[in-house]
């Protein structure tokens, strides 16, 4: 298999490009690739080339540019996850498998029932973390494009930066507010905001003040799903509903 390396400035008019650090420290040690060895580069915007190792030094790895190739097709529903922070490392299985699903965007949240001191997230360094994981994700599933992880916020700041797209909030089948069928529009919205509470669930004040926003609830069954792997079905399930993404 074609080793696929993240570059952040990979221009396709330069004749050549220096890996960053980390993917050369990777290639060097753990891959142990040698000059002439073909790979494919990405700048994480959406841009795929094929390329070849030129040159490995112990200070630079230096790659030829070749032509654009076509990487894993991007979901045409722009989706951001905002998911309530979990215990643990918890989380970081989430935004692997968001980024696999090909959200467009993660946002960490704050909520009532968070049960991680905020204090942990102040810190640049879980950020970073999160991002890293991104990238391996989509070196991974085959996206040209890395999703942003954003600085954890809270719901009322969420909500607020959200106001143009579609809100939907998943709850869980005992709390689904009356009125409402738990299900999502018939028809796909160009862009969405997905709330995934925490494993306490949603304050009832939390419900209340997404409803107020405009926020549509959604149901995945009668099931309770733990906190972790709500967001993967959840996400299932709306490619299945709006048209085939990146998860194919």
């Amino acid at each position: 298999m074609v080793p696929r390396l993240y570059v952040p400035s990979l221009d396709p008019r330069a004749p050549t490009v220096e890996l960053p650090e980390d993917e050369a420290a990777h290639l060097r040690r753990v891959l142990r690739v040698k000059a002439g060895a073909a790979v494919r580069l990405f700048d994480g915007r959406g841009l795929e080339v094929a390329a070849r190792v030129a040159s490995v030094g112990r200070d630079a790895v230096v790659a030829d540019i070749g032509d654009p190739v076509a990487s894993a097709p991007e979901w045409g529903v722009q989706l951001t996850l905002a998911q309530a922070v979990l215990k643990g490392d918890k989380i970081d299985d989430v935004i692997r498998d968001a980024v696999m699903m090909g959200v467009a965007a993660v946002q960490p949240l704050l909520t009532a029932r968070t049960d991680v001191p905020a204090a942990a997230f102040t810190r640049g360094r879980r950020l970073d973390r999160w991002q890293r994981i991104a990238v391996s994700s989509s070196k991974q599933c085959g996206r040209a494009v890395v999703p942003a992880v954003r600085a954890a916020c809270s719901l009322p700041e969420c909500l607020d930066a959200a106001r143009r797209s579609l809100t939907l909030m998943l709850v869980e089948p005992a709390a689904m507010p009356s009125g409402h069928t738990g299900r999502p529009p018939a028809a796909a919205p160009a862009s969405v905001l997905l709330l995934v509470g925490p494993e306490g669930g949603w304050a009832e004040a939390e419900v209340d003040l997404a409803l107020a926003a405009g926020c549509l609830p959604l149901s995945l069954g009668p099931r309770t799903l733990r906190a972790d792997a709500a967001p993967l079905v959840a996400l299932s399930v709306l490619q299945y509903a709006w048209g085939p993404g990146a998860g194919g």
